[in-house]
């Protein structure tokens, strides 16, 4: 998803139901996906019923109604109850695009109603494909270029996309300022006042941190700017809502912007960790109506209800060890004064553009031993057809002349249904890895083009769409 110069293809301010809105402030509030999605048929019934929440709002639709609502049950499903979950009442996420989402942490102080600016900056990107995600960092102090705005902080495109009532809003500036800086899309937005995340944290008991070093800050900010001293010793320790943000919020340490960034990831992992602890989902079940009041205030995003919960499924399957963490520290970035004395961080773009490649790049997908190759390609007897997608004549004969060379068995070939293809694909009609893995070696397919499919258009297993960027060796 991209933007016009203003962002006009957002549509800000879309508030999701308890269930999701719980996933969005946990894990990057994003990780927290696989608790919402067991909340989310509970939560409804429960509440409707409070007397803390609107009853004639619908957080399953988003529409009003005149009357009481039950939890939505599918058909031939059971009722799920607390502490049990329907796997299969739950959609799954059909895209194979790389998924990115910017996080942002809004500070707001003294109930002030103007623009304000993003404390918290992270892009978290989840590869449906290898099973992967991570979160990306970015500190506020980083010196960018904001689209129309010339150069300033990265976290002043919030502030100037509410001052200017962009379309999109700040929202919309500060994902298109990400996009330009990164060289990445942004597809969603989540903006979440501190005061949801304090509330979601109390509610699960608080989350366990290990902190490296002694912090002391005499000048950390109230929320009223004043101060409001805060000191918390090293170790492992149990931190309550409000100890959390000024844990992840100070920079009185030596690293200063870069030490926050990486305490936030912490504690946005440690709320992850807490979440999904069997012990803590009935207290964030009992407490939905007060973490619905809580977040119907302080949460906004563009994503719709079906695909937050399509995306809770995708990200509830992510391995803990596939989840990773970068910050853009000092590695990437070095502090330098601007000609009006503001203390900022100027990106090394080249590093930068390293670390980018890295991140949101495919990680490697396991395949088999090529060794064992032979032997697979030879049980599974998969016939192989070879269609050719690009206007090169003769480009499918040649290719199955040089595949039949290397024992693949190509049984067909012919011409794609367009002659436009830039890139090869390869589609499995069944489970035939160690023919497609050879297909792969041999023709240099990246994983993401390799699909599976079923009713295949002819007498073949596995289909081979030659695109231009493949010539026989």
């Amino acid at each position: 998803m991209s933007f016009d110069s203003r962002g006009s293809r957002r549509k800000p301010g879309l508030r999701l139901p308890a269930w999701a809105l719980i996933a969005l402030v946990g894990v990057g509030l994003l990780l927290l996906f696989l608790t919402s999605v067991w909340l989310f048929r509970t939560v409804r019934g429960l509440a409707s019923a409070s007397g803390e929440i609107s009853e004639d709002f619908n957080p399953g639709t988003g529409q009003t109604t005149t009357g009481q609502f039950a939890p939505e049950v599918l058909p031939g499903t059971a009722q799920p109850q607390p502490g049990q979950l329907a796997p299969e009442s739950i959609p799954t996420w059909s895209g194979r695009e790389r998924v990115n989402i910017l996080l942002l942490g809004v500070d707001q102080r003294c109930e002030e109603e103007g623009p304000t600016h993003s404390d918290t900056i992270i892009v978290a990107t989840i590869d449906p494909v290898s099973q992967s995600a991570a979160l990306l960092s970015l500190p506020r102090d980083l010196w960018v270029e904001i689209p129309d705005f010339g150069v300033n902080r990265i976290n002043q495109a919030y502030f100037l996309g509410q001052a200017y009532e962009l379309p999109g809003g700040g929202p919309a500036l500060a994902s298109e300022t990400v996009e330009a800086f990164l060289g990445v899309p942004i597809d969603y937005y989540v903006a979440v006042d501190f005061k949801a995340f304090v509330d979601f944290v109390d509610m699960m008991g608080g989350v366990v941190v290990d902190v490296p070093e002694r912090i002391e800050d005499p000048n950390y900010p109230d929320n009223c700017y004043g101060y409001d001293p805060f000191t918390i010793d090293a170790g492992r320790q149990r931190l309550d809502g409000a100890t959390a943000l000024k844990y992840a919020r100070t920079r009185v340490t030596f690293g200063g912007d870069v030490d926050r960034a990486g305490r936030q990831q912490q504690v946005i992992m440690a709320v992850r960790d807490q979440a999904t602890q069997l012990d803590t989902l009935p207290q964030l079940l009992f407490k939905a109506p007060q973490l619905w009041q809580s977040f119907q205030d302080n949460v906004s995003t563009n994503l719709k209800l079906d695909e937050a919960l399509q995306l809770a499924n995708l990200v509830r399957n992510i391995p803990r060890d596939s989840m990773h963490t970068v910050v853009l520290d000092y590695d990437y970035v070095y502090p330098d004064t601007t000609f009006d004395g503001q203390q900022v961080l100027v990106p090394l773009r080249e590093e930068v553009r390293t670390l980018r490649d890295q991140v949101f790049a495919p990680p490697v997908v396991p395949t088999p031993v090529i060794e064992a190759l032979p032997t697979a390609i030879a049980m599974e007897e998969a016939r192989v057809a070879v269609f050719n997608g690009t206007p090169t004549f003769g480009l499918a004969g040649d290719t199955q002349t040089y595949l039949l060379r290397q024992n693949v068995n190509v049984t067909e070939i012919g011409n794609a249904d367009s002659s436009t293809y830039t890139t090869t694909q390869i589609i499995d009609y069944g489970s035939h890895p160690g023919t497609v893995q050879q297909l792969v070696r041999l023709l240099n397919v990246p994983p993401l083009n390799v699909s599976t499919g079923t009713a295949p258009a002819g007498d073949f297993d596995v289909l081979v769409i030659l695109g231009s960027d493949w010539s026989v060796p």
